[in-house]
């Protein structure tokens, strides 16, 4: 047996991890990175948002958006998501993704 020392009346349980319900939400984006695809013929941007407020605050989501792909359709709706969020935060030249947070 291995020994443990863990009371769970000082912890407060995991919230349940459903996915969030349609809807719009205030988010942050906290944490950002580019990194290579799988088979490394791309790249993309990993983005981790946090609810802001409401009933879910602090909840977070992530999404990965394709940047450089050889095929033209995933890197033109990546673009067009990227935009999204560059609209929305104001950033309208974007050279580092930090300038998303």
């Amino acid at each position: 047996m291995t020994q443990i020392a863990f009371d769970a009346r000082q912890v407060p349980p995991q919230e349940s991890l459903e996915p969030l319900p349609a809807g719009f939400y205030n988010v942050t984006i906290d944490e950002s990175e580019i990194v290579p695809t799988k088979d490394a013929t791309g790249t993309f941007a990993k983005l981790r948002l946090r609810v802001a407020d409401g009933k879910y605050a602090g909840r977070v989501v992530f999404d990965r958006i394709n940047l450089t792909n050889p095929n033209p359709v995933a890197v033109d709706i990546g673009q067009r998501r990227l935009s999204a969020y560059c609209h929305a935060t104001g950033v309208f030249q974007l050279t580092d993704t930090q300038q998303l947070h």
